[in-house]
């Protein structure tokens, strides 16, 4: 368990983070989507076509992080939002379940663990299974997981929604939505899944559905939602589906 002062620190750091971040948020941006209205389109009528910034499309369905040592837990507050339903949680509050439960000795030294993950959920009443994977079964993981990448010596959790072909769909809290080609992913990429498993999980989560790319090649991607007999590959149980 971390001490009274070991946790004031990091907290400290994170509510410093935190502020910053509202300060700036708070100023408008020319970017900020809104709706557009077309007049006369139709004689007599008012069409009103809403549209995304190039920002809000590049995040949506991602939590972002805010700070440099948070991609864990954005990425797990990622999945409990869009996979589990629980609409209101965010990242300082994964974080601060996190700092409960957390080594500070490794917080410290490298930023929190996969360990830590695995233990922040499983004091929500889910559970935190990780796998080893081989390249070649890749495209077998069929639910949203979180995975470690080796980024020029850069440890980031990110998430990986789907695989398709030689792409890699990536849900990226520092970076954005994004597609990684697969050798690219392979090659920074430890083997390692880690899925946050339990009651509620959502077979149609939007994580599963990311964005495809404008060309041709896009008709190829077929997502559809996870049939329960794989989610029991993953660590589910019948009372979590049934």
């Amino acid at each position: 368990m971390l001490s009274v002062n070991d946790r004031n620190i990091i907290s400290g750091m994170v509510g410093a983070v935190m502020l910053a971040t509202t300060l700036l948020v708070s100023i408008p941006e020319t970017s900020q989507a809104a709706g557009i209205k077309f007049g006369n389109a139709i004689p007599g009528t008012m069409i009103t076509k809403n549209v995304q910034s190039i920002r809000e499309r590049r995040y949506e369905n991602l939590v972002e992080q805010q700070t440099d040592f948070s991609c864990g837990a954005a990425s797990v507050a990622t999945i409990l939002r869009y996979a589990y339903g629980q609409e209101g949680i965010t990242e300082l509050d994964v974080l601060d379940g996190m700092l409960d439960v957390a080594d500070p000795e490794v917080v410290k030294a490298r930023g929190f663990s996969l360990l830590d993950l695995k233990n922040y959920v499983e004091s929500l009443g889910l559970r935190g299974r990780g796998y080893q994977v081989e390249t070649e079964t890749l495209d077998d993981v069929s639910i949203p997981v979180i995975v470690l990448l080796d980024l020029n010596g850069y440890k980031h959790f990110v998430i990986m929604k789907k695989t398709s072909g030689d792409r890699v769909y990536v849900g990226d809290p520092a970076l954005g939505n994004r597609i990684m080609e697969r050798d690219e992913f392979v090659a920074s990429w430890n083997n390692i899944i880690f899925a946050i498993v339990g009651e509620g999980f959502n077979e149609n989560t939007v994580l599963l559905k990311p964005r495809q790319p404008l060309t041709a090649r896009k008709l190829t991607d077929v997502f559809a939602p996870v049939p329960k007999h794989r989610l029991l590959d993953f660590g589910f149980i019948h009372a979590d589906l049934f």
